[in-house]
């Protein structure tokens, strides 16, 4: 069964997956953090969208001009919105539909669609079969990176895992400091390095750590200042030499955190660190504080990297593993239920 057809069954009912009434406790904190963390979202979508139908009277020009206003105005991206509303008039004028409800059809149909691409959206981690985990985290100051490396190492915690954390951010003020803060909350060693200091050091030393002492996880913290990109490229190719020189299969993951609040800006991002180093894995930060979720179909369409997380509040619980079903189902059910 495809995306589609499990959200349209969770919204009719007939599937178990998402219907509320329906979930275990834990499924059903998950629900409620999606669907309280995707109100903006969700509401800024439904209002546009809403707003087309409630005027609609014939497909024609002007209705794929007030769609693709629509979608731009909810930050679905340019390019995204003009694949998107391209297959729609496509399918219409295939189906040779003319009804509302039937074009909402082919609007979610479509947007399933070009959000899965050619394959699974790879949401979970990979991992090391023969030895420590290696995972890099990477962003611009500000879009809460060293917070995300924090909650994801709890998450790791709570399923059992041994997890290291290092901290190689070692030019940005606070970056140790605040490292150090969610290790001693969680109960989760830190390994630090001299203020200033070489950050390949710390990551040799948390190496070091790591392998003989038996980690299943170690997190590492890094710096991303794009505004010298050649000097971000050759710090994270020095990390990197040194993982792959003391840890079998070197680095698994390199994750970069986006604040989701700079919507399109939140893209550009992406691109740049894309071509400054291998990117893995996003983790969309502070979806829960802003309208412009609808930036996820734009940087799926653009680039061939999945969304692993997303944050949808304070709490690190809140940092939720990416479901493709279930935010698509909060970004259109207003939609399907106007």
């Amino acid at each position: 069964m495809g995306l589609f057809d499990r959200i349209r069954r969770a919204f009719t009912g007939e599937d178990k997956v998402i219907k509320e009434e329906q979930q275990s406790q834990e499924e059903r904190i998950v629900f409620d953090t999606y669907d309280k963390g995707m109100e903006k979202t969700r509401k800024n979508f439904a209002e546009r969208l809403n707003e087309l139908f409630t005027s609609f009277r014939e497909i024609d020009e002007d209705f794929y001009e007030d769609l693709e206003e629509a979608f731009i105005g909810a930050d679905v991206g340019f390019n995204m919105t003009l694949a998107l509303t391209d297959a729609i008039r496509d399918e219409l004028e295939a189906r040779n539909v003319y009804k509302p409800e039937d074009v909402k059809q082919v609007l979610l149909e479509k947007m399933v669609q070009i959000y899965e691409k050619d394959g699974e959206n790879l949401v979970e981690l990979q991992r090391n079969p023969d030895g420590p985990t290696v995972i890099l985290f990477v962003g611009v100051n500000g879009v809460g990176k060293t917070t995300s490396v924090g909650k994801i190492g709890y998450q790791l915690q709570q399923e059992g895992h041994k997890v290291l954390l290092a901290a190689a951010d070692t030019f940005r003020a606070g970056a140790v400091e605040q490292l150090n803060v969610w290790g001693e909350r969680l109960g989760i060693p830190v390994v630090t390095g001299k203020d200033q200091g070489d950050p390949a050091a710390v990551v040799f030393d948390a190496v070091k750590k790591a392998n003989t002492e038996g980690y299943d996880y170690l997190l590492v913290d890094t710096a991303g200042r794009l505004q010298t990109k050649a000097n971000l490229m050759e710090e994270l190719a020095k990390i990197k030499r040194i993982i792959e020189r003391e840890n079998p299969n070197g680095v698994q993951e390199v994750l970069l955190a986006l604040d989701a609040t700079t919507g399109q800006n939140a893209l550009i991002q992406a691109k740049q660190f894309n071509e400054a180093t291998e990117i893995t894995g996003l983790v969309l930060t502070k979806l829960d504080g802003t309208a412009k979720g609808g930036v996820v179909l734009s940087i799926r369409h653009e680039l061939d990297i999945p969304v692993k997380y997303i944050g949808l509040g304070e709490k690190a619980t809140d940092l939720q593993k990416f479901d493709a079903e279930r935010y698509m189902y909060n970004l259109v059910k207003d939609v399907l239920a106007g």
